[in-house]
Formats: structure tokens, C-alpha cells, sequence
């Protein structure tokens, strides 16, 4: 392996990571744990599984083939990748707003600006990043530092709150009860919608690719789960340790309470920093796979990617600021990330089969039987989250 792509293998896992952990991902773990409080944990484990199984698949045979997802499933069924690019862009979109909502709640926390205008100096940053002449790298070290910056300041938190860590290990290997709807929402919110691409994608633009890059690639795809399951598990421990002592979470907003009781006022300004950081990178690495999703299906989007990217990510920062977190339609996007998951997991499990897209190349047997569980498993319950949604919507 040549050491010019070390960097974009490690960027590859972080821009996995720091794209699952957005404002939805620091608010559903905090208020997750106050409900299940230990048992939590059990959550988070079987997670990481299924979250393991789903990402080997996809990461494997975009790197083994050398297509992008879109490519594959078009050449399974002419227009599928079409379809499938329209929903990674419709879901990235809506979601995009979320984040830049993030990164102006994250600002005005800090500096105590207001939230729109956090919302305009974090969109500008991320068009920097995507201007930038070398972005590619450029990305691979914002979201290094950001993620890990995220991690070290949660880990002082979760130090700060004194969990009852020997009672929360024992609780994530045998719980006292089980969620099975809690399960199948973080396995949506770490490799649903566009979130499982976006380091598969990324290694292929760096050039991370071929049966001979399988070893790196592997070690890429559950790097980004780890990351991802670490940081979600530190802050199981620090919300844990705040809402053991009997604290009630906020329920505006339960993670920002979270660091705020367990390290007062200087805990609030580092919310402010991890909410900014989480958002930001979830921005840029939405924009970063929505607009891949089309690079090969449009040249105008192949021949104008930054323009196209900076477009994606003004039109969800002016929505917010003039409409604000449209709820209804994060809802039904959220529905909508359930059901992609499956659907492109399933093209890729399909494909792994045709030696016209993967050549000689045999996929594991293991992985294909809990890629089709984990298909299985989303599919039913991304029906019946669709059902409520539409329930909501109507």
C-alpha cells in the first residue's frame, strides 16, 4: 500500500464516522439512555453487528467492482441507479438541514451569535472545504480532526458524570430488556441513506480500489463503525452517568443537558463545540455523497462537482433560514433513509453474484448470509416506519 493513501484510507473511515455522528445522533443517544438507562449498551452491541455485516458488504463490492453504488445498480437494472441516487440526494438534502441547523445551534451555544447567522459562517466554511484546490485531502483532514476532537471532548464529559461503567458492561452483554425499534433506528442513523457510502466513495475518488486493496478497504469500513460505536458509547456513559443521579434530561434538547450537568457551564460550551463539529462534518459528508451519487450519471455534474456540491449545500442552508427545520418532511425523509438501506444493500448482495460487475472475485458466504438478515430485518421495520410517517404526514 503506498503511503499517499493511508491518509485517504483513515479519511475514508472518518468521514463514515463523522457523517453518522450529526445533531440526531448526539440527541438520540442521550435521550435513548435515559429510557433504557444500562441496558442501553445491549442497543449500541447488537448494533455495531449488524451495522459490521451491512458495511462489509457494501464497502467490498464498490471496491472489489470499482463502480460506484449508482453505477452497479444501473447496470443490474437500467434506470435502479437513477432511482437510488434520487433518493440518497432527497434524503441528504432534507437531512442537510438538520445539519446546518446543527452547526448554528452549535455557534450560538459557544459564542452566543445568533443561530441563523452560525448556520451562514458554517456553510461558508464548508464551500472553503469543498473549494479548497486539493479538497479531497483537505476533507480527509477536517474530518480527522474534527472527529477526534468530538471523542476526546465527550470522554471528559463522560469522566466528569461518573458512570457506574462495571454495571453498564455487565447491562451490554446481559440486559435487562430489550428494544428491538431502538435497535433497528441506530443501525438507520450509522449506515442508512447515504451515510454507508460515503467512505466507500470516497476510497474510490482516492483511488482505493481492486481485489488487491481488499485487506485496506475491510480494515476502512469497520474502522468507521468502531469510530463511530465508540463515540456513541462514551456518550452512553456520560448521559448515563447525569440521568443514574436522578437528573431529568432536557427534553428540548437532552444531550446539551447532558454536558451541562455533568460539567457545568464549561460542559455547555464543549456541547456547543461538539454539536458545531458533528454538524459541519455530517454537511460536508451529505454533500460529499449525495452530489458522488450523480458524478457518473450526469456530466454536468461530473464537469462541475464543486459548483453542483456548493449549490447542494447553499439550497439547504436557505431553507433553513427562511423555513426553518421543516419537521414534517424530516420525518418522512427519515422513513425514506430506512428504506434505502435495504434496497441498495440488497442490489449490492445481488451484484456480488455477477461476475460481469465483481470478475472472479467469490464474496464470503457468511457475509452475504448477514448482509440478506440485515436486509431482512430493515425491510420490515422500514415498512412499518413508513406506515407511521405516512400516518404523521396525512
Amino acid at each position: 500500500m503506498l503511503p499517499k493513501n493511508n491518509s485517504a484510507i483513515l479519511g475514508a473511515a472518518f468521514l463514515m464516522a463523522t457523517s453518522a455522528i450529526g445533531p440526531g445522533f448526539l440527541t438520540q443517544t442521550s435521550l435513548f439512555t435515559e429510557q433504557l438507562l444500562t441496558s442501553f449498551g445491549f442497543v449500541i452491541l447488537i448494533s455495531v453487528l449488524l451495522d459490521i455485516g451491512a458495511q462489509l458488504n457494501i464497502w467490498r463490492i464498490i471496491s472489489v467492482s470499482e463502480y460506484r453504488a449508482q453505477d452497479i445498480a444501473n447496470k443490474l437494472l437500467p434506470g435502479l441507479g437513477f432511482f437510488l441516487a434520487a433518493l440518497i440526494a432527497f434524503g441528504g438534502l432534507v437531512f442537510n438541514i438538520g445539519n446546518i441547523a446543527g452547526t448554528g445551534l452549535g455557534l450560538n451555544v459557544l459564542t452566543g451569535i445568533d443561530t441563523k447567522a452560525g448556520a451562514i459562517i458554517s456553510c461558508m466554511i464548508a464551500l472553503g472545504v469543498f473549494w479548497y484546490s486539493e479538497a479531497g485531502k483537505l476533507i480527509d483532514i477536517f474530518v480527522k480532526i474534527l472527529g477526534l476532537l468530538m471523542i476526546g471532548l465527550t470522554v471528559y464529559i463522560a469522566i466528569s458524570s461518573h458512570p457506574p461503567i462495571g454495571e453498564a458492561l455487565f447491562r451490554t452483554v446481559w440486559p435487562e430488556k430489550i428494544d428491538v425499534m431502538k435497535i433497528v433506528t441506530l443501525v438507520g442513523g450509522t449506515v442508512g441513506g447515504y451515510i454507508s457510502f460515503a467512505g466507500a466513495h470516497r476510497l474510490i475518488d482516492a483511488g482505493v480500489k481492486g481485489k488487491e486493496n481488499i485487506p485496506q478497504v475491510t480494515k476502512s469500513s469497520v474502522n468507521g463503525i468502531l469510530i463511530t460505536s465508540f463515540m456513541r458509547y462514551i456518550l452512553f456513559l456520560a448521559a448515563l452517568g447525569v440521568v443514574w443521579q436522578g437528573i431529568k434530561l432536557s427534553a428540548d434538547n437532552p444531550a446539551a443537558s447532558v454536558f451541562q450537568s455533568a460539567a457545568g457551564e464549561i460542559g455547555y460550551k464543549f456541547f456547543g463545540i461538539v454539536m458545531w463539529s458533528a454538524a459541519i462534518t455530517s454537511v460536508v459528508g451529505a454533500s460529499y455523497t449525495s452530489v458522488s451519487f450523480w458524478k457518473t450519471l450526469s456530466p454536468i455534474v461530473k464537469n462541475q462537482e464543486k459548483i453542483i456540491t456548493s449549490i447542494f449545500i447553499i439550497i439547504s442552508t436557505l431553507i433553513f433560514l427562511y423555513v426553518g427545520q421543516p419537521v414534517r418532511l424530516l420525518v418522512f425523509a427519515g422513513a425514506v433513509n430506512g428504506l434505502i438501506l435495504p434496497v441498495a444493500l440488497a442490489v449490492i448482495l445481488i451484484a456480488a453474484g455477477k461476475s460481469s460487475i465483481v470478475n472472479q472475485y467469490k464474496h464470503p458466504l457468511l457475509l452475504k448470509i448477514i448482509g440478506w438478515l440485515v436486509v431482512a430485518t430493515m425491510t420490515y421495520m422500514g415498512i412499518i416506519t413508513i406506515q407511521q410517517s405516512i400516518g404523521k404526514l396525512l
